[in-house]
């Protein structure tokens, strides 16, 4: 099982971290909402929990519960800018369906 990340979202990850003056990295999760099922949960982490699954790469950690680690395992997080908007971006081969609204999805 791996959740992965790509440099560009290490990049923002680290500098955000910077400044904010702490943390320990990204906590990745999923929760049960909108018309498709699943949403994901993205937060910066101040401390890793016992519980925790760690990925790193790129000088970062990207922290799993072990509960939406199946939901995730194979995640490529990213980070891009299109046009004027700019981003996380989950790239999730589990991924079967997702909603209209782009808000939540389904395995």
């Amino acid at each position: 099982m791996a959740v992965t990340i790509t440099e560009a979202a290490a990049r923002h990850v680290t500098k955000y971290l910077a400044r904010r003056g702490k943390g320990v990295g990204v906590r990745l999760g999923v929760k049960t909402t909108g018309c498709s099922g699943l949403a994901y949960k993205l937060e910066y982490a101040d401390d890793v929990a016992p519980e925790d699954v760690v990925f790193e790469a790129h000088g970062v950690k990207v922290l799993v519960d072990p509960k939406s680690l199946p939901y995730v395992d194979g995640t490529e997080l990213d980070f891009v800018r299109e046009g004027l908007n700019e981003g996380f971006k989950f790239n999730n081969p589990n991924e079967r369906d997702r909603c209209g609204c782009g808000e939540s999805f389904r395995v």
